[in-house]
């Protein structure tokens, strides 16, 4: 049955598939929920999607380096579960998306939420990952804010067609197929000529990526590396798997995550210890 939308649209039944239960029109809280404090400068409040991993890779990198101040406490929002529409939450990120992030470390809490807000934040607050000469920061920024525009294709366009919907719409999956190939084409184009996507250092555009098309070409987002010919994006490939071998990237992958391997799974990070001791495998449930 060909489906024709009314003049006016209203919210009068679930939409199906995955996130169902959760979704709605309208923004604000849904109940009452205090955020935790822990005793870190930073404390986030994530889950382990690729947007939050491109915050815990940042920390972990700063940490890699020296930095004291970049400790941080991360928290588990489950957006499965409304986590993100919890007063406190909502306090932090009115949009209620993941990650969302309070520094404390000032006279006052400061609040910063989209994650490419918070890896400029950080890159700024730390004198790293972002160039200080105006064409490396440029470039930089190029990318940062091309992955933010890009991946809401890749993830809510391909990701929730192929992956998520309630049923297989071949439209919707091919039209989002091809915009997602055509983004892995970019990247392969300019990764040839370039170690990381904005020239010869590692970089917050690199970690912004990463999690979204690094993963992708990894054969770890969708289960869709087979359907889209990721094997064929040479370069993509070579950056994805250099970016995978960085300790600080690995340990970022593990915070708030809750799928794989037990081992890979640390729901919350406190310490850098927690990562020898507090994975599901040591602590089950």
């Amino acid at each position: 049955m060909t489906y024709v939308p009314p003049n006016v649209w209203i919210w009068d039944k679930e939409n199906g598939g995955t996130f169902a239960s959760t979704n709605r029109p309208i923004a604000g809280p849904t109940h009452e929920k205090p955020l935790p404090v822990g005793k870190h400068p930073f404390q986030l409040y994530s889950l382990g999607t690729p947007n939050g991993v491109k915050v815990t890779i940042m920390l972990e990198e700063l940490l890699a380096l020296g930095h004291e101040g970049a400790e941080y406490d991360a928290w588990l929002i489950n957006i499965s579960k409304g986590d993100q529409f919890g007063s406190g939450f909502v306090e932090v990120n009115p949009n209620s998306k993941i990650p969302a992030m309070v520094d404390r470390s000032g006279p006052e809490p400061l609040r910063i939420f989209e994650s490419g807000s918070m890896l400029v934040y950080l890159a700024e607050k730390f004198g790293e990952f972002l160039p200080k000469d105006l064409a490396g920061r440029t470039e930089t920024l190029n990318w940062l804010f091309w992955q933010m525009g890009s991946a809401p294709f890749l993830g809510g366009g391909f990701g929730h067609f192929y992956a998520y919907a309630p049923e297989k719409i071949e439209y919707a999956i091919n039209r989002y197929a091809m915009e997602a190939k055509r983004q892995l084409d970019v990247l392969d184009r300019e990764l040839a000529n370039r170690p990381f996507i904005a020239g010869d250092s590692y970089t917050i555009a690199d970690m912004a990526i990463w999690p979204w098309y690094g993963q992708l070409a990894l054969g770890r987002l969708y289960s869709a590396g087979e359907f889209l010919g990721v094997s064929i994006y040479k370069n993509v490939q070579r950056w994805a798997q250099a970016i995978d071998a960085r300790p600080a990237v690995q340990r970022g992958r593990m915070v708030n995550r809750l799928s794989g391997e037990p081992s890979s799974q640390l729901h919350e990070r406190h310490d850098a210890s927690d990562f020898d001791t507090k994975t599901q495998d040591k602590i089950g449930g």
